[in-house]
């Protein structure tokens, strides 16, 4: 089953499909969309930027734009939302539904969501109404998809939410841990320091450690190298560029610098963890 909505004039694209077909396996591979994939009925296997990622039976998974999917078993029981930033930027409508950050964000395990048995309802609800539009070809068909999907992600991340440590966050300490996500999403190329962060936050660095140790398993420094990691596998892994480039381009002026980051946290320096995956691929 494929389902798609598209307009010539914004360029804009949204899918709904199951991935039994391989035109719709490519959308996994394809970096300008985000996925948003609900495993039904069964564990599913994916490699996300390479990485291994065990999705259980009624769990969704939140991809951004940036990471590269495959699945390492079958695709029976699953079903996708898949859509381009013309279609629905995730930055530019954050008012709205404040999951810029929250549901999409460049981390190398990205959110996952467990359903439980009334939420299964709930969510298989707004899969049929998707459906049932993709059926009326009207004008504001796309206007009406797009609407189904900020209730999706509203409804998704009111859920998240709730199944956080201590669930009762102050809206106002919860936003700061998003800004600080999306921060990080715009800035881990030249900023590599807490510090850097508080200051655009208008916090202290004690404040960040301090709110992390509270309502995450991470400190802001480990997600800050989290992500350097992240963009400097992908791009070993999907582009041509040399170590050095890499390097570079993520803000080290000496190589070596940026090889001993990696290997401190991957145990491999970045020729072997290349080497390494192209001999077992």
């Amino acid at each position: 089953m494929r389902l798609d909505y598209s307009s010539i004039k914004d360029e804009s694209s949204f899918i709904l499909t199951n991935f039994n077909c391989s035109s719709s396996l490519d959308l996994l591979r394809n970096k300008g969309l985000y996925k948003i994939i609900w495993s039904k009925d069964h564990e599913v296997s994916f490699r996300i930027d390479g990485s291994l990622i065990e999705l259980q039976k009624d769990q969704i998974i939140f991809c951004t734009p940036l990471n590269v999917l495959e699945i390492e078993n079958n695709t029976d029981g699953i079903i996708s939302l898949v859509f381009n930033r013309e279609f629905y930027c995730i930055r530019d409508h954050d008012q709205e539904v404040s999951c810029n950050g929250f549901l999409f964000f460049g981390s190398s395990v990205p959110q996952i969501l467990s359903l439980d048995e009334k939420e299964k309802v709930s969510f298989s609800t707004m899969f049929d109404s998707f459906r049932e539009e993709f059926e009326n070809k009207d004008q504001i068909q796309g206007e009406m998809l797009q609407t189904l999907l900020k209730r999706f992600l509203i409804k998704s991340r009111r859920l998240i939410k709730e199944d956080l440590p201590e669930s009762e966050i102050p809206n106002n300490q919860l936003d700061i841990i998003r800004k600080f996500n999306i921060l990080i999403e715009q800035h881990f190329r030249e900023k590599h320091q807490v510090a850097e962060y508080a200051e655009l936050l208008f916090k202290s660095p004690k404040t960040l450690s301090n709110l992390f140790n509270k309502y995450s398993d991470k400190s802001p420094l480990a997600t800050i190298n989290e992500r350097i990691v992240l963009e400097a596998k992908r791009l070993l892994l999907y582009s041509d560029k040399t170590s050095e480039e890499i390097a570079y381009e993520l803000g080290y002026k000496e190589a070596g610098h940026f090889s001993k980051f990696f290997k401190k946290h991957t145990t491999m320096n970045p020729t072997e963890f290349k080497n390494r995956k192209l001999t077992n691929s």
